[in-house]
């Protein structure tokens, strides 16, 4: 198991607990930078993945991507996300490469259920940003 793993364990019943007892899965991601792919039941299009640094616990959302952006509406997108992002709590919007994301970060020594608190709102933030601002997506 590793360190990433180990920090973390027990996140899925702290997260499932703060979302009303849905199921939640911890599933490592292969690769040089230890990531966890966190799985709420229901919301399986929304996985979230966790990383760590020295500094920092780190948790993105991919939303979309760029090609599913309408090319007409992608300056008003910006725009709406922009004054979103502010009254989104926790979570801030970015782009990764081509694709939209949310994410949040907590200090490295976060408590556990000061981390389990983020990625529940920022799969609630998830959910609501698709729906505020499907209109711009082709």
């Amino acid at each position: 198991m590793n360190s990433l793993q180990q920090r973390i364990a027990g996140l899925d019943t702290l997260v499932g607990a703060r979302l009303g007892g849905v199921g939640v899965e911890l599933q490592p991601i292969a690769g040089e930078v230890p990531v966890i792919q966190v799985v709420i039941e229901g919301r399986n299009e929304l996985p979230i993945f966790i990383t760590t640094s020295d500094a920092q616990i780190l948790c993105i959302c991919y939303l979309w991507t760029e090609s599913e952006v309408a090319p007409a509406k992608r300056t008003a997108l910006l725009e709406a996300m922009l004054d979103l992002n502010v009254s989104i709590p926790l979570s801030s919007f970015g782009k990764v490469d081509d694709r939209y994301v949310l994410f949040g970060a907590l200090a490295a020594d976060a408590r556990m259920e000061d981390i389990a608190l983020d990625v529940a709102a920022l799969s609630d933030n998830a959910l609501d940003a698709l729906e505020a601002l499907s209109d711009y997506l082709a």
